[in-house]
């Protein structure tokens, strides 16, 4: 395989395999918001707040977070001697100005930070003041308990300089850019030995994106790749045969991203509750990862990360084809024909998903297969993604095979997947697709996304977690593992749930 001449080694740069294509260096403007371009943008660049490894909003810049009695204002003290890639000192200027750009502007980062639509859009900001240099104080036009989940994203640029980060970004993370290469998708960096929370180990660093499988795979065993951290396009199978390489090590850690079926509730017979827990019971998802997924996951009986402090299991479901049966039975759907081959619905239940999925082909399948076994058909169809995802917004399919990448480490978002208001309308793009509507869980859902009292919200979230998952508007498959494929040499590999790219900076490498 010939190898473009600006995607060779530089001499001595430690180069990470990413999977997806990076749309954007602009670290906050950007129309849209990508997982490629995040993971590079962490490299380079801090913001106010962090999520922790238990998923709960911490500072990063901030090193401190006070919230007023009645939830109106945030007070931000910032780290002393923070210094921006070029030198400068930051300031709370630097962060009204980037702030002030964001609440004002209509980057794809801004529309979380309003409400409503149209002449009924209003900001949740009301102002950014800044007492003195360490000091930042947010003031909210109500309480809103997403202001520091929303502000994760938001990186902290220097006071005016933000026509100038669309070509050349300047912050104050761990590397420093260096260049860009948006069509050979290349992006070099280098350490900045002032980073504010210790030096980073790696001197430089380039980020090339292989997005091929076969590419990915050869480049590796070549050496010119010394690490592939969560290397989506590579089947466990892939996985399980580079792991026999003698130059290479696969560390595999537990992952927060969810894999899913969503049920379209408002479509017969699945708007029958006891069809859709028959469907749970009937799916051997254990068997399912051991032999599929090579052991790269974990069963998940939620959609919230079990590392989350709001985690509740709610009703398991675990294989059991007979009890799948008996609720078919109940449900109104009695075998026709004992164990003969007849089916208890007259028309094929439509399961679909993304035709550029070939692991999720393979899992549809199997699942088809056991749907099958208890009497229920499965016609299985393959859309291309934006066809898809426009049909799901439609509540056109039964089932739909779909994942959760980042969104669901917040149990904030169940009112977006589950909430009556968040039904898909044909004016509104909202994320209900499931189409389920329960009053006692509408309810319980306002008072959870209104609550700061941890220790109250976390009792109304289980209450939560136990509703859906008895009603099974969703039906969690498992999380997949956070697998990272590196060079012998490289060390100090550590992943946590969320994948983000924090452990680049502590990573080493022995000559």
């Amino acid at each position: 395989m010939i190898v473009p001449l600006s995607c060779r080694r530089r001499s001595n740069a430690f180069v990470i395999a990413l999977g997806d294509n990076v749309r954007t260096i602009d670290p906050i403007g950007s129309p849209s918001v990508d997982a490629a371009s995040e993971r590079v943008r962490t490299l380079m660049f801090n913001s106010l707040v962090k999520k922790n490894e238990k998923f709960d909003y911490v500072g990063e810049l901030a090193s401190d977070i006070k919230r007023s009695d009645d939830g109106m204002t945030y007070t931000f003290t910032l780290h002393d001697g923070v210094k921006f890639h070029d030198g400068r000192v930051l300031s709370s200027a630097d962060v009204k100005y980037t702030l002030d750009l964001v609440f004002s502007s209509s980057f794809g980062k801004s529309a979380s930070f309003f409400e409503g639509t149209g002449a009924d859009k209003r900001s949740y900001i009301k102002s950014v003041e800044t007492p003195d240099q360490r000091t930042v104080i947010i003031t909210l036009t109500r309480p809103w308990i997403g202001l520091l989940s929303n502000l994760v994203p938001i990186a902290i640029i220097p006071k005016d300089s933000y026509e100038s980060e669309k070509e050349h970004p300047l912050g104050t993370g761990p590397f420093k850019f260096v260049r860009y290469d948006n069509v050979q998708q290349v992006c070099d960096v280098e350490a900045f030995p002032e980073y504010w929370d210790g030096a980073p180990k790696l001197q430089t660093v380039r980020v090339r994106v292989i997005s091929d499988m076969n590419a990915l795979q050869s480049e590796l065993q070549a050496g010119r790749v010394d690490i592939a951290p969560l290397p989506t396009s590579l089947s466990p199978d892939a996985v399980r045969r580079l792991e026999q390489d003698p130059n290479l090590r696969v560390k595999v850690f537990p992952g927060s991203n969810v894999l899913l079926l969503t049920i379209n509730t408002s479509s017969p017979p699945l708007d029958n509750v006891k069809v859709r827990q028959a469907i749970a019971y009937a799916i051997d998802r254990e068997t399912m990862i051991k032999t599929l997924l090579q052991g790269l996951g974990k069963l998940a009986h939620s959609i919230i990360p079990e590392e989350s402090w709001a985690y509740s299991s709610g009703q398991t479901y675990s294989y059991n084809p007979a009890m799948a049966k008996r609720l078919l039975d109940e449900g109104g759907f009695p075998d026709p024909d004992g164990d003969g081959p007849r089916m208890r619905f007259d028309k094929p239940i439509v399961y679909k998903l993304s035709g550029s999925s070939l692991s999720g082909r393979q899992y549809a399948g199997v699942i088809q297969n056991y749907l099958k076994e208890v009497g229920i058909p499965v016609e299985i169809q393959t859309p291309e993604q934006n066809t898809l995802f426009d049909e799901l917004r439609r509540g056109n399919f039964q089932i739909a095979y779909t994942q959760w990448v980042g969104g669901n480490q917040d149990p904030i978002f169940y009112k977006d997947l589950f909430a009556t208001s968040e039904i898909p309308t044909q004016t509104r793009v909202s994320r209900n697709r499931s189409r389920y509507s329960n009053k006692e869980l509408d309810a319980l859902i306002d008072e959870a996304v209104n609550t700061f009292d941890r220790e109250k919200a976390r009792q109304l979230y289980r209450k939560i977690q136990d509703i859906v998952s008895r009603d099974v508007p969703v039906f969690p498959l498992w999380y997949q593992s956070n697998v990272v494929i590196a060079k012998k040499n490289v060390g100090n590999i550590q992943v946590d749930a969320s994948g983000d790219w924090g452990f680049v900076k502590n990573l080493t490498q022995n000559q």
